[in-house]
C-alpha cells in the first residue's frame, strides 16, 4: 500500500478563505482624524488586519508583529477580522483602511485595479525567492503588486484500507488520467466511491490546467475557456462521473471530500493541505497517504491556494509597512508559522527545512513548480459563480455549452 500519512494541523490557508467570507462583524479600527493618530514619537504605528486560523496564527503574527516593532522603534495593532473582506470594504470605503492586511488572491485584481493596494513587492529583499507561480498568481497588469505570505496546492488523498481490500499496491498509485479513472474503478463499491471530488472549479480546475487549460491567459488578458483543451478535461471528468466511480460530495451525503474521504464514503479525495486538521481532529484513526495529482495530457498541474500580505495605498506609512511584511515573510518567520500553525513557506529558500520536517507534505510542495493560481481578474465574481452551477450540472450539460457560457461571460467582464 501506499506510504502512510497522518494528518496534522489545520491550513491556515483555507481557514483564512473561509473567515475571509464568513459572516458578521462591523470594522474594527479605531478612526483616524489625521496623520497624528498615527504617529507616535515620530515613529509609525501600524495597524494591521488579520483573518486567523485560529490562537496559533493571531499568536505567530502578533509575536512577529511586536518583536519588529521593538527592534525598529515603531507599533503595531493587530486585528483579527470577524469578516476581513467586509472590513476592508468599510476601511477602504471610510478612507481609514489598515496599513497592512491579508488579501486571498483571488481578490488581488479587483482591489488593484480600484487603486486599493500599495504595488510594494519590487521593494521587498529577495523577491525572486518566492515561487514564480506565487508570484506570477500576484500580478496584475504586468505588475506583482504585493508578496505571498504561504501557498497551499491540491493532492491526491488514498485511504490504507481501501486500497488494501481492493489488492493494490505501490505500484497502482495513478500517475495518469487513464489509472486514475482504473483505481477509481476497482475502488468503488456498494458503499464506497472511488473518488469524491468538490463540484467547482477549485477541483475539477485541476484537471482543465493537467490538460493544458485555464480560464485566462498567461497575462489575463485573453479569455481562454472554450477550448479542446478544456472540453476534453471536463469530458474526462463527466465520463467517470456517469460512471459512478468519482462523484460529489452531496451525491453521497457529504458536505465537502474530505468529510466523504474521512468516513469512508470515498476511498479517495483531492484536496489541500488543510484536510490534515480535519483528518486529525475527526478522523484520526484513518490511515492515509498523500501523492501528487496524476498527469494530464499537457503533463503535471494543480491549482495553488495562497494570500499575499497587502499595503493600503493610501497608508501613510508605506515604508515600515513594507519593512513588517519582510519581517514576516522570512525563511526563519515562515518556517516559524509552519511549525505553529501548518502552513506551507512561500520562499523556495525554506523548501528543504520544511519538508524536512514535515515530509508527508512533499507532495502539496512539489505542486508550487506547475500550480495554477485563482482567475487573476477584476470583476470575475458573477463569472466564477456562474461557471461552478455549471460544473455542478456537468452530468447533465455538454462541457462545450458550459465553456461557452463561461468564454462569452468572462469576455464581457474584460472589457469593462
Amino acid at each position: 500500500m501506499p506510504n502512510i500519512t497522518r494528518a496534522a494541523t489545520v491550513s491556515g490557508v483555507v481557514a483564512v478563505l473561509l473567515v475571509a467570507a464568513g459572516c458578521g462583524g462591523g470594522s474594527s479600527f479605531d478612526d483616524k482624524a489625521g496623520s497624528d493618530s498615527k504617529q507616535k514619537g515620530g515613529k509609525a504605528s501600524l495597524e494591521m488586519l488579520i483573518a486567523s486560523s485560529g490562537d496559533a496564527e493571531t499568536k505567530f503574527v502578533t509575536d512577529t508583529a511586536n518583536a519588529w516593532a521593538k527592534e525598529t522603534g515603531n507599533t503595531v495593532k493587530v486585528v483579527v477580522a470577524q469578516d476581513l473582506a467586509q472590513q476592508l470594504s468599510q476601511g477602504f470605503a471610510g478612507g481609514n483602511p489598515p496599513d497592512v492586511f491579508y488579501v486571498d488572491a483571488s481578490r488581488v485584481a479587483d482591489l488593484a485595479k480600484a487603486g486599493s493596494l500599495e504595488p510594494y513587492a519590487d521593494q521587498v529583499a529577495d523577491n525572486d525567492d518566492f515561487y514564480e507561480s506565487l508570484r506570477q498568481t500576484f500580478t496584475y497588469d504586468g505588475q506583482q503588486i504585493c508578496v505571498p505570505k504561504d501557498f497551499s496546492t491540491l493532492a491526491l488523498q488514498i485511504r490504507g484500507d481501501s486500497w488494501k481490500a481492493a489488492g493494490l499496491t505501490d505500484a497502482d498509485v495513478p500517475t495518469t488520467w487513464d489509472d486514475l479513472a482504473a483505481v477509481a474503478k476497482k475502488l468503488t463499491t456498494g458503499k464506497q466511491t472511488g473518488l469524491v471530488i468538490g463540484d467547482t472549479r477549485d477541483r475539477i480546475g485541476a484537471f482543465m490546467v493537467q490538460n493544458g487549460g485555464w480560464v485566462l491567459n498567461e497575462d489575463s488578458t485573453e479569455v481562454t475557456a472554450d477550448t479542446p483543451e478544456n472540453a476534453e478535461a471536463l469530458a474526462y471528468v463527466k465520463e467517470q462521473l456517469a460512471a459512478g466511480t468519482f462523484k460529489y460530495p452531496g451525491e453521497v451525503d457529504a458536505g465537502w471530500g474530505g468529510e466523504a474521504f474521512g468516513t469512508g464514503k470515498a476511498a479517495m479525495t483531492i484536496e489541500g493541505n488543510w484536510i490534515r486538521g480535519a483528518m486529525k481532529n475527526d478522523y484520526p484513526d484513518v490511515e492515509y497517504s498523500v501523492h501528487e495529482l496524476p498527469e494530464g495530457s499537457a503533463g503535471k498541474g494543480t491549482l495553488l491556494f495562497t494570500q499575499c500580505y497587502g499595503i493600503a495605498a493610501a497608508s501613510e506609512f508605506k515604508e515600515q509597512s513594507v519593512s513588517l511584511v519582510e519581517a514576516l515573510t522570512s525563511e526563519e518567520a515562515q518556517l516559524a508559522a509552519a511549525d505553529a500553525f501548518g502552513v506551507i513557506p512561500s520562499r523556495q529558500s525554506a523548501k528543504e527545512g520544511y519538508v524536512a520536517k514535515f515530509p508527508d507534505d512533499a507532495p502539496f510542495v512539489a505542486g508550487a513548480d506547475y500550480g495554477q493560481g485563482p482567475v487573476n481578474a477584476a470583476g470575475m465574481d458573477s463569472v466564477l459563480a456562474d461557471f461552478d452551477a455549471g460544473l455542478q450540472q456537468l452530468k447533465q450539460q455538454a462541457p462545450e455549452k458550459i465553456l461557452g457560457t463561461l468564454q462569452s461571460n468572462a469576455e464581457a467582464a474584460l472589457q469593462q
